[in-house]
Parts: C-alpha cells; sequence; structure tokens
C-alpha cells in the first residue's frame, strides 16, 4: 500500500475524496509502462541502484507523488535478497580478525595501504574459498542498497532462479496478508491498483465504516474476518433499508468499527480496514461510507468518506474465501494435528437474529449427524462486546459454543443461561476443550 506522504486526496464541505487518476489517461499510461520497463531492466541489480534510478526519473506532465506512488506499489511487487558467495557477517569478521592480526589500526596510513589490503583479501579468499572478487563485493553484500532485485511480479532474474538458498531474504511488501489474484504487472493493473491504494490511505484514519452489499456475501464476510474487523451484520431491502428478518433480505449491511473507537488507538488496525477495502470491489453492487477523523485526531472533528461500484475501482482479492484470524487459524492448524472425529468447518452458518444477522466462526461436525456452532469473541470495545454478548444471548441456540479471551471485561453471569457454553482462553484454544463442549451440547441434526 501506500505511505502516508505518497497519499492525495482532497477535503471539501466536510468530506474527503481520493485523487483518483484516469487509467485511460494516455500520460499516465506512459509512466506506469516506463515504470515497469525499469523494474524489468534493474533484475538482478543493487536496490540501491534502482532506488536511485527511479529517484532521478522526471516524465513529462506526471505529478512527483504519482510516480512515487506507482513506484512503491512496484516495489511491493519485488522480493530482494542477498546475494553473496559466502555469508557477508562471516566474511567481515575473517577480514576484521586478519587485519588486526596483521596490520593494527595506527593514526597515519603507511605507503604499503594498498598492498597490505590486497593481501588481508586474498587471505580471506582463500580461507573462505571463494575467489578475491566474491570476497570483496560480498563483505557488504547485506547492506539495504546492496541486496539485489531477484523477483518482480512473476519475474525472475535468470541469474537467481536457484538461489532459494541464498543466505537472506527480504520481501519488501506489506501486503503478505493479501490473496492475489495474479502476479502479472501490467500497465492497466498498476493503474487500477493505484486508485485503489489511494482510497486505501483514506482509510488509514477511519474511525468506523459502513458497508452495504448486495452479492458476494460469503466473500466480502470472509475478508471481514480475515482481518479482524470487529462488526455488526443487518439485513437490508434493495434500497439499503434495514428489514426485519433475512426473509425479506436483498442484501447486508456491517458496520465496522474501526482503530479509534478501542480503547488504545492502534495504527494497526487502521491498516486492517484499509486491507479489508479490495474485498468490497469484488462485488457487482456496493457501497462503503466511512468516518475520518480529520488531521491527526486532536480535535475530533471528522470528515465522510464514500465510495461505491460506479467509482471503478477494481480488487487484486481473489473472490475465493482464504480467510483466518490468527486465534482461527492456529485452532484450525491444531485441529488437523488432533485426534478426534469432530470435524472444523469454517463458516457455514447465517444465524438470523430478526433485525440482525450473526456469522459463526466455526461449526463442529460429527459423522453421526451431531452439530455444534462456535464463535470466538476476540476483539472489542465495551460497545461491541455488549452487543456481541446480547446478540449470542439473543441467539438462544442451545448448540451455540463460545470461546472468550480472559483479558474481555466480562464474565460468566454476562451470559446468563448460556454460561455452561462458554470456553475461556488466554492466548490460544484448546481442541479437546472445544471437543468437550461439543459432547455436552451438539444437536441431532441428521437422522443417523
Amino acid at each position: 500500500m501506500l505511505t502516508a506522504n505518497l497519499a492525495r486526496s482532497r477535503t471539501r464541505d466536510g468530506s474527503i475524496s481520493p485523487l483518483f487518476i484516469d487509467p485511460e489517461e494516455q500520460r499516465h499510461r506512459d509512466t506506469a509502462a516506463e515504470l515497469i520497463q525499469l523494474f524489468e531492466d534493474h533484475l538482478g541489480e543493487p536496490k540501491g541502484d534502482l532506488e536511485e534510478t527511479i529517484d532521478q526519473l522526471t516524465i513529462a506532465d506526471t505529478d512527483y507523488k504519482v510516480v512515487q506512488g506507482l513506484a512503491k506499489l512496484l516495489k511491493d511487487e519485488c522480493e530482494f535478497e542477498t546475494v553473496a558467495a559466502a555469508d557477508p557477517r562471516e566474511i567481515r569478521q575473517h577480514l576484521f580478525e586478519k587485519a588486526n592480526e596483521s596490520y593494527p589500526i595506527v593514526r597515519q596510513p603507511t605507503l604499503g595501504e594498498d598492498i597490505q589490503k590486497l593481501e588481508v583479501y586474498s587471505t580471506v579468499a582463500d580461507r573462505l574459498g571463494i575467489s578475491l572478487e566474491e570476497c570483496y563485493r560480498g563483505m557488504y553484500a547485506d547492506l539495504e542498497d546492496n541486496k539485489r532485485l531477484v523477483r518482480f511480479g512473476d519475474r525472475v532474474a535468470a541469474a537467481y532462479e536457484a538461489s532459494d538458498d541464498s543466505p537472506a531474504t527480504t520481501r519488501l511488501t506489506g501486503d503478505s496478508e493479501e490473496s492475489y489474484a495474479e502476479d502479472t504487472i501490467t500497465v492497466d493493473w498498476l493503474l487500477t491498483r493505484y486508485n485503489l491504494a489511494l482510497a486505501q490511505a483514506v482509510l488509514y484514519d477511519a474511525t468506523r465504516m459502513r458497508i452495504r452489499v448486495w452479492d458476494h456475501f460469503g466473500t466480502v464476510f470472509s475478508y471481514v474476518k480475515l482481518f479482524g474487523l470487529m462488526h455488526r451484520i443487518y439485513p437490508i431491502d434493495e434500497d439499503g433499508n434495514r428489514v426485519a428478518n433475512t426473509d425479506h433480505a436483498a442484501g447486508y449491511e456491517a458496520i465496522l468499527d474501526g482503530p479509534a473507537s478501542l480503547f488504545s488507538q492502534s495504527r494497526k488496525y487502521g491498516i486492517r480496514m484499509a486491507n479489508f477495502l479490495p474485498a468490497l470491489p469484488l462485488c457487482d453492487r456496493w457501497e462503503m461510507h466511512a468516518d475520518i477523523l480529520d488531521d491527526d485526531g486532536s480535535t475530533g472533528t471528522k470528515l465522510s468518506f464514500d465510495l461505491d461500484y460506479t467509482d471503478g475501482l477494481e480488487s487484486h482479492y481473489t473472490a475465493q474465501s482464504d480467510f483466518d484470524s490468527d486465534v482461527e487459524r492456529t485452532l484450525a492448524q491444531k485441529w488437523d494435528r488432533a485426534n478426534t472425529d469432530w470435524e472444523l468447518v469454517r463458516e457455514d452458518d447465517v444465524l438470523d437474529l430478526g433485525a440482525e444477522v450473526m456469522l459463526p466462526d466455526f461449526a463442529l461436525e460429527h459423522p453421526d449427524g451431531r452439530r455444534a456452532i462456535f464463535e470466538i469473541v476476540g476483539f472489542w470495545t465495551p460497545e461491541y462486546l455488549d452487543e456481541k454478548l446480547a446478540k449470542i444471548r439473543e441467539a438462544d441456540i442451545d448448540h451455540l459454543l463460545v470461546a472468550v479471551s480472559e483479558r474481555l471485561e466480562c464474565s460468566a453471569d454476562d451470559f446468563e443461561g448460556a454460561s455452561d457454553r462458554v470456553l475461556w482462553f488466554k492466548s490460544g484454544i484448546h481442541v479437546y476443550d472445544v471437543v468437550e463442549l461439543a459432547e455436552e451440547h451438539a444437536i441431532q441434526t441428521v437422522a443417523q
């Protein structure tokens, strides 16, 4: 994604709008093509040379911030590696030890300095079994500027295709949680990705987001859970008005709480909201409204930020659900290794609570037809927790099991008659604790 200094937006009449570019405009297409070619030309070259070339790049009629923003998105698609014949730390250690043995540090260099340096490098190169040039170039090969561009999108530098066992690898992307539909980098991909990144940058300071979707519900709510966003979901009609129950629903509205609504504000949570945004353009019809803190938030002034499917944004996410919070992911991994007949199925139910709906995290299914559903309560604000607890009580479903973090300010009393179906956990959930609850509370859903 873009860093805050590369974001471009306009504030007017209490609202904020990203300064989108027109992907069809020829000057932007020329800029994108030139940058892509520049990265391809630097495959196998030092990162410092690439950075210097980008900094010196001047493209007629194109904003400098746009050029740097496009370059940032391209760097997110790169892998840089330390490429050296031996571990640079080992080379340095041998060089310094050899130099210290024979030529201690003195105030005035002698006339034989160059000869001494050559002797030190030659001795160390022989000791490590590498050439003199490899010894010299490898000494500082692990510095950021000296790392080599070994992968750009789906292209790999020919000389490094088999270098997976290199001493160190640094992937510069900050989007490791993202799932990309494709890795091929084209002018159209870059320009549409840039507009999406501008919109994401506005959301870093969001305090609340409301989304409405009329299709692809499973995919959208999978991404809501993937990024660990607190959410409340309501059924809506064709016009976006809330309806009494899911029987009359044409779509769903979700309220997502942002970082400023947490007790402890977290920029990391803001990035999660920004990361979620690309899930919306996967829908044919969608709307988004967000409240954005103005400036540094010290005044409490909020701006409105609105987007919908007519803005022409395109997603680079896949439509397939590939989601998990850390707690969910760990539980699923533990479950795969556990010895139990119970199967853990992710997000298999939509519970109709009348004015709202609830999407539990998992279902637990036994081969004999017994079944339970399982909800994990993790992120929270007092308001969110109150609503979550009320929703669980309102669900009044005897086979709904709930795992609750002990860090939350609630107790068994908050679950009223459902307290015997609550599993308290500290940092992780134990498989057999869940199985024990399922054995006790699951219901028979399929005739034996």
